[in-house]
């Protein structure tokens, strides 16, 4: 493509937003005249899918749900009184608490002020936080945070040894919906033991970030937690962050979350418009579409080049992945539908794996997040008439042009800084692409079914593991895997057994193997 031909085509695809000062280009994408006339019926049912889920209709059928997200920055779209209700108080609860905190009304037994927040969550109810505190936490914010996400116990004694003698004062959010999370759950029982054996009070310094009437909540309320804030049940975990789950830790941290909140709000305002040309999410889902002949068959590469901004394709990871990788349409039919997500930084990813994206598999395209304030105040020259942040978008503009040179499809969103309202309009402008890519392609994007299926499967193994230490224990005789899975009723599942068994004992958990740990039918088990 010439350049006059290639400069027309910017102009003609360059999207710009003048109050909000946000830029969206796809001119580098494969889009074709064709595939637009396609897909613009799609287009219009997908915005009467937006606008009938706004109104309140039930988006997510597998649950029986409402999606209310949007509701959340814009109460007056709720649809319902209670509903716009709910969310203007739990606002002004999460901000009254938080008032508490900052001015030591609130405080731990032993201090006057508390001085961290010991996150605990998974999925949805920590990425975002986690992304959040990355982006936007001043460095003198008034609370740090520190985040359990994992069922790993190695982590979670990292994570209370940086916390240390401050245990004392660190506020701790235990974050479920439902309140069953396993994940979660241990989580909490692990921060209780490291509570107890420093003889602190647990209940003094918990909050439960919950559903009403939850298991969690009703924990909470009987063992006298310091406070408890509500979930909604129509705000699914990776549209969350502008909820109770994300903005109260947000706020501590000295983060303005009216900010958020607003420039959600009016990036969603400007994903609303029901035309492709002028809607900047659905340029986003047109370009998705294209790229992976509405099949996924490329993955979605996020290159953010602004440190502050390096979670942010872990963050679009669950929001797409989990959102848009289903196995059946809405209509029951067979897709395997999903887009891959991965990302760093530039220009770290220069001297990563820009390599391969040039030259290597051709299985990908690039979403590059250019920030054009490079600090607040003025740089200093590295060079003659160029500073660190003329390299930066150097970097930014070469990697992009390399990249076409060689066939290779990428897509350009230009905020103006990044802050808290612009962070929220990142996230809604997402938000809005996954929505309106889903109607596209048929798909619910606010049920989880895989991930259920992995809890389930993760109950099984661990039912496994109880039958057989009792089958163990009663036998007081050593057995090979096979006779166990017998005696445990799975004689189909000693592979698991065996994976089960070497895992205790790895940790001395009672356990003794006696053979040839590589040759698992020469192994013969015994309970210690």
């Amino acid at each position: 493509m010439d350049a006059a031909t290639l400069w027309k085509r910017y102009r003609d695809w360059l999207y710009y937003h003048e109050e909000l000062e946000v830029y969206v280009d796809i001119s580098r994408m494969s889009v074709e005249p064709d595939l637009i006339d396609h897909l613009t019926p799609r287009f219009e049912k997908a915005f009467q899918d937006m606008a009938k889920l706004e109104q309140g209709a039930i988006a997510n059928p597998d649950e029986d749900r409402m999606v209310g997200h949007y509701w959340l920055r814009d109460p007056d779209l709720a649809p319902t009184p209670e509903i716009r209700q709910e969310v203007i108080d739990t606002l002004a609860k999460i901000e009254a608490f938080v008032g508490q905190v900052h001015s030591g009304q609130l405080h731990p037994p032993g201090g006057d002020r508390f001085t961290d927040i010991l996150s605990v969550g998974i999925g949805g109810s920590a990425l975002g936080p986690q992304f959040v505190a990355d982006a936007l936490a001043p460095l003198d914010a008034p609370l740090a945070i520190h985040f359990i996400d994992n069922s790993d116990p190695a982590g979670i004694d990292r994570t209370l040894g940086q916390l240390g003698d401050r245990l004392s004062t660190t506020l701790v959010f235990i974050i479920s919906k439902s309140g069953g999370t396993p994940e979660t759950r241990n989580g909490m029982i692990e921060v209780q033991a490291a509570f107890a054996q420093a003889g602190l009070d647990f209940s003094k310094q918990a909050v439960a970030i919950t559903g009403v009437d939850s298991k969690l909540d009703r924990q909470a309320q009987s063992e006298g937690w310091l406070s408890r804030l509500p979930m909604a049940d129509w705000v699914g975990g990776r549209t969350s962050e502008l909820s109770a789950v994300g903005l109260p830790a947000a706020a501590l941290q000295g983060i303005d979350i009216r900010a958020m909140l607003a420039g959600a709000k009016a990036m969603d305002a400007a994903t609303r418009v029901a035309d492709l040309k002028t809607n900047p999410a659905a340029l986003l889902a047109l370009a998705w579409y294209a790229a992976g002949k509405g099949q996924g068959e490329k993955d979605m590469v996020i290159l953010p080049y602004k440190d502050s901004l390096l979670l942010f394709s872990r963050y679009l990871q669950q929001l797409v992945m989990e959102s848009l990788g289903k196995e059946r349409d809405l209509d029951g039919n067979i897709v395997h539908q999903g887009i891959a997500v991965y990302g760093n930084k530039g220009s770290t990813d220069q001297h990563a794996y820009v390599q391969q994206l040039r030259d290597g598999v051709p299985n990908f395209f690039a979403t590059f997040i250019e920030v054009l304030r490079d600090r607040p105040g003025d740089s200093i020259e590295i060079e003659r008439g160029v500073t660190c942040g003329d390299y930066l978008s150097g970097f930014l503009q070469g990697t992009r042009q390399a990249l076409f040179d060689n066939q290779r499809d990428s897509i350009t969103i230009t905020v103006p800084e990044v802050s808290p309202y612009y962070v929220g309009v990142l996230i809604a402008l997402y938000e809005r692409a996954v929505g309106l890519y889903a109607s596209l392609v048929n798909v619910n994007a606010y049920h989880q079914p895989g991930v259920e299926a992995g809890k389930k499967a993760a109950a099984t193994v661990l039912s496994l593991q109880q039958k057989a230490m009792a089958v163990l224990k009663e036998s007081n005789k050593p057995m090979s895997l096979e006779e166990l899975a017998l005696a445990a009723g799975a004689p189909d599942q000693v592979e698991t057994l065996y994976r089960i068994l070497r895992h205790l004992h790895a940790n001395g958990r009672g356990i003794t193997l006696v053979g040839n740990l590589g040759r698992p039918s020469s192994l013969q088990v015994s309970a210690v």
